[in-house]
């Protein structure tokens, strides 16, 4: 390469805009900083504004930065700023806000939750992800392979957070009989725990109906492995909501995520989803050994009676967790799982 071109090269590099595209830019940009002005301007306005009406209460769908969908008693949805200090609020939240005369409103205070459903931020702080759930709808399936191993942290999880889990078990049409009554068996040690189990088709519409029984005039959301079917069965229970099913990649046999920000929606029977890929793929966060054994539902009768205090049920003496194994009251599914739990999520 010669000299020459290699400095009319450069010389392309660094070449300068010419002033009429400079103004062209500057004025782009003064449009831009005038329409946020006045968007401030008018947010202001509506947050000291004298014309509110009067303090009602109200059902946040979903949230955009500092902007909440809020839905009144008569299913009518208004665009709201929210006033400062009112801390994390999110989908499926109670607020109390006033109607504005610019026909959107003005967010003034968080009602008391009953549940919240959060997980770790980037710095170790639990951040809310939704609010007032009764149920976590837990969906497994034969296939991807670990499905169902991965269903004891999502119980862990509700039993941490005091969420009432619900056990799905879904694409029942892909086994045959032999292989249905396998999965039966392994899944009866959850009902012996008195954990709900549903066997559900999208296929076939088989469980349907009686997964909408149980959560029928309840607020749930759906958890469960990429690829399970939870976008096939929100799908048929919520047909005339716009939540596209995700297609189940021959070449990887992950499913793709199909919506973006959580957001509420109301079943036609009565109830309420909350829904978004982070809530799907929700993930359970570290806990101590006390706490992870703590939360196995059906150790609860025998952790008393162990001889130390901080028995970790591995390998110390006169253990009743391990004794119960033993004699039966105590699956010896459920107890490898929490000596792999243990492994896995403790930090000692």
């Amino acid at each position: 390469m010669s000299i020459h071109s290699l400095t009319r090269e450069e010389a392309m590099g660094k070449r300068k805009i010419s002033r009429q595209q400079a103004w062209r830019i500057e004025k782009i940009q003064e449009e831009r900083r005038k329409r946020a002005a006045k968007r401030d301007s008018q947010a202001a306005s509506m947050l000291t504004d004298d014309h509110l009406g009067p303090e009602q209460k109200g059902l946040v769908i979903t949230r955009h930065g500092a902007r909440l969908e809020v839905e009144k008693a008569d299913g009518q949805v208004f665009q709201c700023l929210m006033r400062q200090h009112l801390g994390d609020v999110v989908s499926g939240d109670e607020v109390l806000w006033q109607e504005s005369q610019h026909e959107n409103g003005v967010v003034t205070a968080l009602m008391p939750r009953s549940s919240t459903l959060a997980r770790p931020d980037a710095h170790g702080h639990m951040k809310a992800m939704a609010a007032n759930i009764q149920n976590i709808v837990i969906v497994v399936a034969p296939e991807p392979p670990h499905s169902i191993e991965r269903l004891d942290p999502y119980l862990l999880a509700c039993q941490a957070t005091d969420i009432q889990p619900i056990i799905v078990v879904n694409k029942i049409d892909a086994l045959d009989e032999k292989a249905f009554s396998a999965l039966q068996d392994h899944f009866n040690i959850y009902k012996k725990i008195h954990y709900p189990v549903i066997y559900t088709s999208t296929m076939t519409e088989t469980g349907l109906d009686e997964l909408l029984a149980y959560i029928d005039n309840r607020t749930c959301v759906f958890i469960g492995q990429s690829g399970v079917g939870k976008s096939s069965i929100l799908a048929r229970l919520l047909p005339h909501e716009i939540i596209r099913v995700g297609e189940l990649s021959e070449a990887t046999g992950h499913g793709q995520h199909t919506t973006s920000n959580c957001r509420l929606y109301h079943f036609t029977h009565g109830g309420d989803l909350i829904d978004s890929p982070g809530i799907r793929e929700f993930k359970l966060w570290h806990m101590d050994a006390k706490d992870i054994a703590r939360n196995f539902v059906e150790f609860a009768p025998h952790i008393e009676k162990c001889k130390f205090r901080n028995c970790r049920h591995i390998e110390e003496p006169e253990c009743a967790i391990k004794t119960a194994v033993t004699n039966g009251l105590i699956s010896e599914w459920r107890y490898t799982r929490y000596l792999a739990l243990l492994k896995t999520y403790t930090k000692d």
